[in-house]
């Protein structure tokens, strides 16, 4: 489909790019920019003033629940998800039933999302073989089938043998090891932060240690192997600390944050809301302005959404019991924004989080608006506010801690390989420009 989209704001991050231009889409590509785009008889012609034209989101992490876990979400549903907030690539961590180890699952997964026609997925295979911690997968196999990098998901390995095998293994085939950075012992059964809300609520708490003596593990590691590190949602002002060291020192460490963690502190699970019982934990006000701190200075590389579709049953019980997790792919843009404006934050600047460098830092073709790259795209009413409720949430998923909030920028429409694969309502009602 040929498709000309006239006077929207262009905004790419990764060059810098932003005024009011025309784009062509042809044959799944950005064909022309600006002046040279011009539309040929039988191209369909979009009018898009007073809308920003932005690269398609790219999400570090999106659990899609299949294989599985079906009553929890869909793979149709969490990509029809994705594309209602702008994600054209997303990466799903390897923690469905059966996990991710055997290439069959990965191709099965791929092909499954190739046929609906959503966002492009790009799996993380397991580590070890059923993410128990103990045998390796075979990870050269598992890279052809498809997967961009090896993770345990929340599920750390207890024996550091068998990391230092995994990461040895890692650097031989070139691959990444992805891991959050969470200790076998320290804080297993906690629920919340340490701290006094934990203490006044009574609820098992997770200390600070387990990330940065997880940290600490992980560092040694990689100084002893070279492999590549991805830490997957730090949550800590102590954790940003390490890793700033450890990337001054040269190590090859790339790290995310959820935006859950860019906006709410610990005080914000309220009277036990379970709509708050996030992995990791939300932490001190502290360590949010050091997540915000360390976003700006360059320490953290991505915002992810985070996305964990958790079912009602799952979460209408006792805080200390409720499955941690929330929706947040039809989030992660608002969210961004809404940062961005806190922050007196350039648009632009914000929007590099969460499309060019989470692109780059996988190694895909995307996340850019340039002359042949791929037509993955977002348009974005950047003055529409819009109230996160369940009736506005795609996602199977809708328990999410920022339910009845007003949030910043709805996206009008979403292309994948420049097909228009969304659009609101609103959008698919405007005329077609001339």
């Amino acid at each position: 489909m040929k498709c000309l989209v006239r006077n929207a704001r262009v905004m790419d991050p990764a060059s810098g790019l932003d005024e009011t231009l025309d784009v062509l889409i042809d044959d799944g590509l950005i064909a022309a920019l600006g002046s040279s785009a011009l539309a040929a008889p039988g191209t369909r012609v979009i009018d898009a003033r007073g809308l920003w034209l932005i690269p398609g989101l790219c999400d570090l992490s999106a659990r899609l629940r299949e294989p599985g876990l079906e009553h929890k979400a869909t793979l149709e549903s969490e990509l029809q998800a994705a594309l209602a907030g702008g994600v054209t690539s997303l990466v799903c961590p390897p923690d469905t039933d059966p996990p991710l180890d055997e290439p069959a699952l990965v191709e099965m997964l791929k092909r499954r999302a190739q046929s609906l026609g959503g966002a492009k997925v790009y799996p993380l295979g397991a580590l070890t073989v059923g993410l128990a911690g103990e045998a390796l997968t075979e990870m050269a196999e598992l890279a052809e089938a498809g997967c961009i990098g090896f993770s345990q998901a929340n599920r750390p390995v207890v024996n550091t043998t068998v990391l230092l095998r995994a990461f040895d293994y890692a650097r031989t085939f070139d691959q990444t090891v992805w891991l959050a950075p969470i200790d076998a012992h320290l804080g297993r059964g906690g629920v919340a932060a340490s701290g006094a809300l934990a203490a006044r609520l009574g609820l098992p708490s997770v200390p600070v240690l387990t990330e940065t003596v997880a940290l600490a593990t992980f560092f040694e590691l990689v100084r002893a192997t070279g492999c590549r590190l991805h830490i997957a949602r730090l949550s800590s002002a102590a954790g940003i600390d390490l890793v700033r060291r450890a990337r001054a020192e040269g190590l090859p460490v790339t790290c995310d944050v959820s935006a859950n963690h860019i906006h709410l502190i610990d005080l914000d699970i309220g009277y036990f809301d379970t709509n708050f019982r996030l992995d990791p934990p939300l932490r001190s006000q502290r360590d949010r302005d050091a997540i915000r701190a360390g976003l700006i200075d360059g320490t953290i590389d991505a915002i992810c959404s985070d996305h964990t579709p958790v079912d009602d049953d799952a979460k209408q019980i006792p805080f200390g019991e409720a499955e941690a997790g929330a929706t947040g792919l039809e989030l992660l843009l608002s969210l961004t924004l809404k940062w961005a404006q806190e922050s007196s934050l350039d648009p632009l600047v914000a929007l590099r989080y969460i499309t060019s460098s989470p692109a780059q830092l996988i190694g895909i073709a995307a996340g850019t608006i340039g002359v042949g790259v791929p037509a993955d795209l977002c348009l974005v009413d950047p003055h529409a506010f819009w109230k996160v409720s369940h009736a506005s949430l795609k996602s199977q998923g809708k328990n999410t801690p920022f339910e009845g909030y007003e949030l910043p920028a709805r996206v009008a429409a979403t292309f994948v390989a420049g097909q228009l694969a969304f659009a609101t309502p609103e959008f698919a009602a405007r005329p077609d420009g001339s």
